[in-house]
């Protein structure tokens, strides 16, 4: 080897070197949960465009565009919506919608997986790859198993069809069947499908809030980072962000961390100090 070619060749041994050295890391980005917003969105005093370049001045990556307050769901409407966020370099990476997965019913289960394919085409039309639907509540008189069979159904069916169009299904823990993580983690499991997960939100366990959110790792698709989070007895505390943010690296989770604000303060006042932080957390750990 000539001196021209060992001088080319010693900055990739470098390089190599220096990935070699490095301990692993995931890739992380900090996001913001359109539901965070949900009384100026009701009131109709700030539109989703509006939000979308609220987003892009906190130096945020994306908006989870929780989709109850759109105005209408047209083609014309969604493609502003999109090309809103692209000249604002903001990812539409999520929709959130009312799909409830738990129907007691064949003729219900049917309706069910028509409204998925309803939202799942919105889905598709915002560029997002992700869609959160719930698991819903367990019918009066039906057994837990049951229950968890019927959201099996709906949202196996479901995913078959969001898959074809590259779009991942997250039950979010939120009540009802999904309350905790065990039935939650069964769905996902049953269901069996790559295109079907958990929309993580780690603040919505009634109890023992962070041994909740390592049941439900493995299958995490999509995470809502909440600033509280449930201590091992049940009362709210605050949540650890840089604790929460390890352990999703450590199960080799990559995605959106979304913030999700839900506390008293208007969201204009509180959202600012919790973008920064949630944008520290991310840079630490990616």
């Amino acid at each position: 080897m000539n001196r021209r070619e060992l001088l080319c060749t010693l900055p990739a041994l470098a390089a190599a070197s220096q990935l070699r050295g490095q301990a692993p890391k995931c890739h992380l980005r900090a996001g913001l949960v359109a539901y965070s917003f949900r009384k100026p969105l009701q009131a109709k005093t700030m539109s989703y465009e509006d939000l979308i370049r609220y987003v892009a001045d906190q130096g945020l990556d994306g908006l989870d565009t929780t989709a109850y307050w759109f105005p209408d769901t047209s083609d014309q409407y969604l493609a502003k919506l999109r090309n809103t966020a692209y000249k604002c370099g903001v990812q539409l990476y999520s929709a959130a919608v009312r799909v409830r997965l738990c129907q007691a019913t064949p003729e219900l289960r049917d309706a069910e997986v028509e409204n998925a394919k309803k939202w799942i085409d919105v889905a598709d039309k915002l560029g997002a790859g992700h869609m959160r639907v719930f698991g819903g509540a367990i019918p009066k008189g039906a057994t837990e198993a049951q229950a968890i069979g019927w959201a099996v159904e709906v949202l196996k069916r479901s995913a078959d069809y969001a898959g074809r169009k590259g779009i991942v299904l997250g039950v979010e823990d939120d009540g009802g069947l999904t309350t905790t993580a065990e039935p939650t983690v069964e769905i996902v499991k049953q269901t069996d499908s790559p295109w079907a997960g958990i929309n993580l939100d780690t603040g919505n366990f009634p109890r023992n809030g962070y041994a909740q959110v390592q049941l439900c790792l493995p299958y995490a698709v999509a995470v809502h980072l909440k600033t509280k989070i449930a201590a091992p007895d049940g009362p709210k505390e605050k949540a650890d962000w840089d604790r929460l943010a390890g352990m999703f690296c450590q199960a080799g989770y990559k995605g959106f961390l979304s913030l999700e604000y839900e506390g008293t303060d208007e969201a204009e006042k509180a959202v600012p100090a919790l973008a920064a932080e949630l944008r520290r957390v991310v840079r630490k750990y990616s």
